[in-house]
């Protein structure tokens, strides 16, 4: 589990963790252009004063435990469903935006299978 190449993925998504989760609190990444059911459901997730706060601490949470290499098998269960609505949300409603989403899933789907010994006594 300590190879390099799991250490440059957690890595690499612990910081684009981080990087997702402080533009939440403090927009330093333009916005794109989203089709209009997409900019619907985001206006709709921001009006409801909450949801995107909880999702940008998460997501601070979890890159911090992934750069730090602290609870990672619990940091990927928590993860895997927010990387789940990500591919979802560029599935149904943006796909220009699928690469992301794709990108982050292969790079979790991988972490869990390099910790599976961590989650295999969940399946006995």
């Amino acid at each position: 589990m300590n190879s390099t190449f799991t250490t440059i993925l957690r890595m690499l998504l612990g910081v684009s963790l981080l990087i997702f989760g402080m533009n939440k609190f403090f927009p330093f990444i333009p916005i794109f252009d989203m089709a209009p059911a997409a900019a619907n459901f985001m206006e709709s997730l921001n009006s409801t004063g909450y949801v995107l706060y909880v999702v940008a601490c998460l997501e601070l949470l979890i890159g911090g435990l992934l750069l730090f290499k602290k609870w990672v098998p619990f940091a990927l269960v928590l993860l895997a469903p927010i990387v789940v609505n990500i591919l979802l949300f560029h599935l149904f409603l943006d796909v220009s935006g699928m690469l992301v989403a794709i990108f982050m899933l292969a790079i979790t789907g991988v972490l869990i299978y390099k910790y599976w010994k961590s989650y295999s006594s969940l399946f006995q």
